[in-house]
């Protein structure tokens, strides 16, 4: 067995500890979990009554029919989910290290920095809008006539979207090493990537810029969505993935160097 088949076992066998143990532990408290069902019931109805506000009358997002339309919104909310079950929480913790200096105890660990901070802890409540957003896609698809190649060829762009979105979350956790409240840029980021909700052909051309090669949300959703409905060039998807691939390198050379600024505990 070669040493890399090694390292990645043990940070597989690491990673099932670390989720078993989060998990249990949130487990403790089950009616959190309706609350953030109903909770995301809630949220996932406003967004289809937004949505429904555009194509009352006939009109369509300059060729996005209803049912693709409806595959734009679920994998926004799958993201969103994704957001709140492994970025979320693990950010928050960042930010508590930093404050307290228990980083310190972080980085003497036998094992990435980087990997520990990202996926020490996970929280469930984030799982409705997983399934509820996968939910979305599948009756849009059914209702579409699309098969079963159309849903493995959207896994690709979903899970480069994903590592897309952790890169940003995770290099925005990082500056709390300089600016410990970093509370309202999250929430920055938030609002930019509700932008994803609609397809990118739904805003004017300045913004269709923007939310492509300064915030890549056409990337996280409207991408992952033409790919799914087989509409999208292999330049975009290619694009897509030297994307997340980029930002995930950006990341890991960011936290590097923010570690040069971090002061210890201990000093």
């Amino acid at each position: 067995m070669t040493w890399e088949l090694m390292t990645v076992r043990r940070y597989l066998r690491v990673l099932r500890l670390f989720w078993e143990v989060a998990i249990a532990a949130e487990l403790e408290y089950r009616l959190n979990f309706i609350i953030a069902t109903l909770s995301s019931l809630t949220a996932l109805g406003g967004s289809l009554f937004g949505l429904f506000l555009f194509y009352r009358t006939g009109y369509e997002f300059q060729g996005w029919q209803w049912q693709e339309a409806l595959v734009v919104l679920g994998v926004f909310t799958m993201l969103q989910g994704f957001a709140a079950t492994f970025l979320s929480p693990n950010l928050s913790r960042i930010v508590r290290h930093v404050q307290d200096g228990t980083l310190d105890f972080v980085l003497l660990k036998p094992i990435s920095s980087q990997f520990w901070l990202s996926t020490r802890t996970i929280s469930p409540w984030g799982f409705p809008d997983l399934v509820l957003g996968a939910v979305m896609i599948l009756y849009a698809g059914n209702q579409l006539g699309l098969g079963m190649g159309n849903y493995l060829a959207a896994m690709v762009p979903l899970a480069l979207g994903f590592m897309s979105l952790y890169s940003l979350w995770f290099m925005l956790g990082a500056t709390s090493i300089w600016f410990v409240k970093i509370y309202n840029v999250t929430e920055v980021l938030r609002g930019f990537l509700e932008a994803g909700r609609f397809p990118i052909v739904a805003y004017p051309a300045a913004f269709r810029i923007f939310f492509t090669f300064v915030i890549p949300v056409a990337f996280l959703t409207t991408v992952p969505a033409q790919v799914f409905l087989n509409r999208i060039e292999v330049t975009w998807l290619a694009g897509s993935g030297l994307l997340a691939l980029g930002l995930f390198q950006v990341s890991r050379l960011f936290w590097r160097f923010a570690l040069r600024f971090y002061t210890s505990a201990s000093s």
